[in-house]
């Protein structure tokens, strides 16, 4: 089993929910990636997608946005990327995934990328923009290698494509709660619940619903409905807003606070 199935299975034992953080790998830099990873799984996170960035994020809102444009400017690629997460397990066994868009994955070669990524230590892969219609070749090699795939559902996924997703995903499936792009917002979608049953009646695999998540209270509310919470662009604002030792202080803070909002008591 990988680490994602792993963690997922042991959170069930303790009648507890994952959280799952989203940053972008190489913002600022790859060298401030490989030190915050194992800060923030520390603090509470118990999976970490590692954003591969990407020069028409069309999936991402202007936070996500910028934090691609940042880490391509400190000259992050795939294969940079890669190296940061062998460096990261030296000393840090916490769940990896890499998100990002299918581009980079194709130039890269998506079997050299299944076999590389696994070798470097990353668990699964999330391709955004890669249907499940279309994913046959990359799942055989990810399966392969033994990384998870992670499909994505939305609002508007029927039964037709919940059927698909049952056939090709691995590790999770991630449930976008809103339509557009990402970004943190007041309030989560209000019809999460009855998706997320009706996934759960589809597919075997855990639910972890994203979008749009940034307060400890909409964790906590997103918890009760979900087996996992996914927050990214609140965490990805902090790279804006604070740089070095404040930004390490920052962004364990919110992490901290995010996993104590999931695990508070009814």
């Amino acid at each position: 089993m990988s680490r994602i199935n792993n963690k997922f299975d042991q959170l069930k034992r303790e009648n507890r929910k994952a959280l799952i953080t989203f940053i972008t790998a190489g913002d600022p830099d790859l060298s401030f990636t490989e030190r915050i990873v194992p800060l923030i799984a520390n603090a509470g996170a118990d999976i970490i997608e590692l954003g591969v960035p990407f020069s028409d994020p069309m999936a991402d809102g202007p936070t996500i946005q910028l934090s691609s444009e940042r880490a391509l400017a400190s000259g992050t690629d795939l294969a940079a990327i890669l190296a940061t997460v062998k460096n990261i397990r030296k000393g840090c066994d916490v769940p990896i995934l890499l998100m990002g868009y299918y581009n980079p994955v194709f130039v890269f070669g998506l079997e050299r990328f299944c076999r590389e990524a696994a070798a470097s230590g990353v668990d699964g892969d999330l391709l955004v923009d890669l249907p499940p219609e279309e994913a046959g070749e990359f799942v055989r090699f990810a399966r392969q290698s033994s990384i998870d795939f992670i499909p994505l559902l939305t609002p508007t996924s029927d039964d037709s494509r919940m059927a698909k997703v049952k056939k090709i995903g691995s590790g999770f499936i991630y449930y976008v709660s809103v339509a557009g792009v990402t970004g943190a917002r007041s309030k989560v979608a209000g019809d999460i619940g009855g998706m997320v049953e009706q996934i759960r009646k589809s597919a075997s695999l855990p639910v972890a619903v994203g979008f749009g998540i940034s307060t400890p209270e909409q964790a906590f509310e997103v918890s009760k409905l979900a087996d996992g919470v996914v927050v990214g662009s609140a965490l990805v604002r902090l790279f804006e807003q604070f740089k070095g030792d404040e930004l390490v202080q920052k962004a364990v803070e919110a992490v901290r606070n995010l996993k104590a909002g999931i695990e508070q008591i009814d």
